[in-house]
């Protein structure tokens, strides 16, 4: 389900107006995020560290407005809910696009990511279809293998795109505890940084609610 925003006495309109004129109207920054425990908690749980922190991306993210706020054809629409496109890697080092409802229960998302896997594990190419190009979506992706401080992202000014896009570096320790550097990128006629704080905020505050449940 979504609502339609009316344009004459939203907030943003000026923001909307502005922003939404620009060739590259996207901005992002990349913050670290302390998940010190969340990786012994998904143990504990049986699931894997990467199902374990999307699912709570896909929580937070669904916490702020902004984030399930998308445009489609002028007009301004906001999500009940949105879900998350990730990126999903295959042995030979291709990755396919893929649909992963989102669910309140952990088990619930880690039954339908697990089915997206292999999904794109029995496929080749990316997956391309109506399903994994929804617009209420978040486009997801992990790069576990770099300690990334900054990261852009390829994108066709003509094609219309008003989905975040959030994409997980490579763990690491630092006084004695763990970070993972998170990338956002959002629709700057659609979010601010104050709503991007918002999302690491939340995505934070679950990972470590988890920590102090698992100690």
């Amino acid at each position: 389900m979504k609502q339609l925003i009316d344009l004459q006495t939203w907030n943003r309109r000026e923001h909307f107006a502005f922003f939404g004129a620009f060739e590259e109207p996207f901005f992002g920054l990349v913050a670290p995020v302390d998940c010190t425990g969340a990786q012994a908690e998904a143990k504990r749980l049986g699931v894997s560290f990467f199902l374990y922190y999307l699912y709570h991306a896909v929580q937070a993210a669904n916490e702020v407005p902004e984030f399930r706020t998308r445009i489609e054809d002028g007009q301004v629409y906001r999500y009940d809910r949105v879900h998350a496109s990730a990126t999903l890697g295959r042995s030979d080092h291709t990755f396919a696009f893929s649909f992963i409802e989102q669910h309140d229960e952990l088990a619930g998302f880690v039954a339908a990511a697990q089915a997206e896997i292999e999904a794109v594990q029995n496929s080749s190419g990316l997956r391309l279809s109506n399903t994994t190009a929804r617009v209420d979506v978040l486009h997801c992706s992990a790069i576990p293998w770099v300690r990334f401080t900054g990261l852009t992202h390829a994108r066709s000014f003509q094609h219309p795109d008003s989905c975040p896009k959030i994409s997980f570096s490579q763990l690491y320790e630092e006084n004695g505890r763990t970070y993972m550097n998170v990338a956002v990128n959002v629709h700057h006629a659609l979010a601010d940084g104050y709503h991007v704080g918002q999302f690491l905020q939340a995505f934070e505050q679950r990972l470590a609610v988890n920590e102090r449940m698992s100690d």
